[in-house]
């Protein structure tokens, strides 16, 4: 085993024995939690723009927006094409108003493909924005 060094500091007017090991695992944490300092803002308007898409994660917000519409899409249509028919033959429409509703999977199956495709285009783009180094 090897001798522990010991450093002996003045605080106060006291004087104080500290292992050096416990002494340099103060330092450590003392860096660790000592922010770093801000970088340069970038020049250009290209790179501007990839800070600024970067910074404030205007991608992830965009993304979750126009993938909220689509779901909201698919869910109307299942609900106007499998679930209101549904209802309508349990309790039929009255009124000469009253719209009849039927069975249909056109719609559903059209809304699926929609969001589908506009999910795999929103997959190119972000693969494409991380690669450029926006996350």
């Amino acid at each position: 085993m090897g001798v522990a060094k010991t450093v002996q500091l003045r605080m106060n007017g006291d004087i104080m024995s500290i292992d050096a090991g416990i002494l340099e695992e103060l330092r450590e944490i003392r860096k660790l939690l000592t922010p770093a300092p801000k970088p340069e803002p970038p020049e250009g308007i290209v790179n501007e723009f990839v800070a600024f898409i970067s910074s404030y994660k205007v991608l992830g917000l965009a993304v979750a927006f126009i993938l909220g519409i689509y779901i909201g899409r698919v869910v109307q249509a299942i609900v106007n094409s499998l679930v209101m028919p549904i209802v309508a033959i349990v309790y039929p429409p009255i009124g000469a108003g009253a719209i009849p509703y039927e069975l249909a999977a056109g719609p559903i199956l059209d809304s699926l493909i929609t969001f589908v495709v506009v999910s795999l285009v929103i997959f190119i783009i972000v693969k494409i924005a991380a690669r450029m180094g926006m996350d």
